[in-house]
């Protein structure tokens, strides 16, 4: 599923047509991903406004056209934006294709969890308002993240990393890699946390996301090879932290592949 970084780069890919005047807007209005909203709404209102801004929040993206008119995306597990030529023909799982007279902007969604609401609203709509603070904001405090935790004392960390209600934007593989960071096995209760971790624990979340928007964020890059990032996905990688290459395990914790260096991070 995209995260963070993967979520701001596709935001971008609608850039370049920022400006541009709509032209036609094509659905297909049986689609999953129009659950909660009127594809025929979207439709109506939309040719004869322009793209004149984007947001990316967590997990989630903004789009606005004209005054009043907000397209809120949500990627799922494997959507995903592009930018065509104009004369781009739409294939089958292009749920949402947006033309203008420059370029043809497409929502593909394989898997039916990816989402498409509408608003019509002067300001920015009132469910996007309510969004937890980002976790590179000024309002995801030490204070903020450590009463968040607070709630889930039983809960394993990488479980609530996880969660959007507190940490949006953090997906499986940037819990792995906060966890591996802090040297903190992923199963262990947010209440076995000192205070020491706690404060290593917001650091790195802090960090991690500045360096991922930087680096996927802006030209999908592949991370260093320090990372754990490069060796979680499959079995018989190794950790890559310097002095110890132990084997890396990987199991299912709460349903979520996961993977941790039993070295590094201790056996729980």
């Amino acid at each position: 599923m995209p995260e963070l970084a993967e979520v701001e780069y596709y935001r971008k890919e609608w850039d370049p047509a920022l400006g541009d005047p709509i032209i036609t807007v094509k659905v297909h209005p049986l689609a999953r991903i129009y659950r909660d909203t009127s594809p025929q709404a979207i439709q109506r209102h939309l040719p004869g406004e322009s793209l004149i801004a984007s947001f990316s929040h967590g997990k989630q993206m903004l789009f606005q056209f004209g005054a009043e008119n907000w397209l809120g995306l949500h990627l799922g597990m494997s959507g995903q934006l592009r930018s065509q030529p104009p004369d781009y023909t739409p294939a089958k799982h292009d749920h949402l294709v947006i033309k203008t007279l420059n370029h043809t902007l497409v929502f593909c969604v394989h898997r039916m969890f990816g989402k498409v609401t509408f608003d019509r609203c002067k300001n920015q709509p009132e469910w996007w308002q309510a969004l937890p603070p980002g976790v590179t904001s000024a309002k995801f405090t030490r204070q903020h993240m450590r009463a968040f935790l607070h709630r889930f004392q039983k809960t394993p960390v990488k479980t609530v990393l996880l969660d959007q209600r507190g940490f949006p934007g953090i997906g499986n593989w940037m819990a792995d890699e906060i966890c591996w960071r802090i040297k903190v096995a992923p199963s262990t209760p947010c209440g076995e946390l000192d205070e020491t971790q706690l404060t290593r624990l917001w650091k790195t979340i802090r960090e991690l996301a500045r360096q991922s928007l930087r680096i996927i964020g802006h030209g999908w890059q592949t991370p260093p090879n320090n990372w754990l990032f490069n060796h979680r996905w499959k079995d018989g990688g190794h950790c890559p932290r310097k002095g110890c290459r132990a084997a890396l395990n990987r199991s299912d914790l709460r349903g979520r592949t996961t993977c941790w260096c039993p070295n590094c991070q201790g056996l729980r």
